[in-house]
């Protein structure tokens, strides 16, 4: 599956416009913060949040200001990323990272700002508080330093084995698709805690998918700078196995992802859609 069904593009369609429409007021901040934001992406999480939530009986309009918050801390987190103290990239989505275009100090700021707007957009919404308390509480557990900050402190640090490196990718990626699922249930008026093990498995699976494009395919299919892990010394996946072994590691947690679903039937089809759609993707 190469492509996404209509019904799943529309939806990312949906999260987009609302996302690109959260700052519209004239600020260089929120020029700095837009660049990124608006710049495509596969919006993986928002969908995740939205469809999620569709999944225990709630609407997609009601997940959409928790899918657009966990969107903003996502792209802070790549703005972060980028920067010559981290992995300094300069091409993101096929387009010069922030700090190339506004400097690393608005970088910086840009990506401060989307991180504490992404509360704020939750705060500010219509739905129940004790939904956007769960959800709050959710995005500041799986994005914090027990979460995805921590495999980011990790993935600087280093990985010496191959059990150190699937910590660091659970930490950075399957933190943070835990928190998209577990905020669209919050949307629901469900907990989420259910959507755990799909989480882990795909975010791992996503990111081994990611080590084997990064030395299969071109800089221009992905629209990022490949083989920088390999120039910053950095150990992946493919450091301690083949690209087979990785490859039947990314079919086998993806199986894994797909049967830990049955709890919502039939309501999860789209989900397993996602899942199969990132594990044969080409960028």
């Amino acid at each position: 599956m190469t492509k996404l069904s209509s019904s799943l593009t529309d939806k990312i369609k949906l999260a987009d416009e609302y996302i690109c429409g959260c700052f519209k007021e004239d600020n260089p901040v929120y020029k700095a913060m837009n660049y990124s934001l608006c710049a495509g992406g596969k919006r993986l999480r928002p969908l995740l949040c939205i469809l999620a939530a569709e999944a225990l009986g709630a609407k997609a309009e009601d997940a959409l200001p928790f899918a657009a918050a966990i969107e903003m801390v996502h792209t802070y987190s790549l703005i972060h990323d980028d920067l010559p103290a981290m992995d300094n990239d300069d091409l993101r989505r096929g387009k010069p990272t922030n700090h190339k275009i506004f400097g690393e100090a608005s970088a910086i700021l840009a990506g401060d700002a989307l991180l504490t707007e992404a509360f704020g957009v939750i705060a500010k919404c219509g739905a129940a508080p004790e939904k956007k308390t769960a959800a709050i509480l959710k995005l500041s557990e799986c994005a914090g330093a027990r979460g995805m900050v921590l495999g980011q402190e990790l993935d600087i640090k280093g990985a010496d084995s191959l059990s150190d490196v699937l910590s660091i990718y659970e930490k950075k990626t399957s933190c943070l698709l835990s928190a998209a699922l577990g905020m669209g249930a919050a949307a629901a008026g469900e907990n989420g805690n259910e959507f755990d093990v799909f989480a882990k498995n795909l975010g791992i699976a996503f990111q081994i998918k990611d080590d084997i494009l990064d030395v299969t395919s071109s800089e221009e299919e992905l629209g990022k700078p490949i083989k920088s892990d390999e120039k910053n010394e950095k150990h992946t996946s493919l450091s301690f196995m083949s690209i087979d072994e990785a490859q039947e590691t990314v079919s086998k947690l993806t199986r894994e992802a797909i049967a830990s679903l049955d709890f919502v039937g039939k309501r999860g089809d789209e989900l397993k859609e996602v899942a199969l759609y990132l594990i044969e993707r080409k960028k």
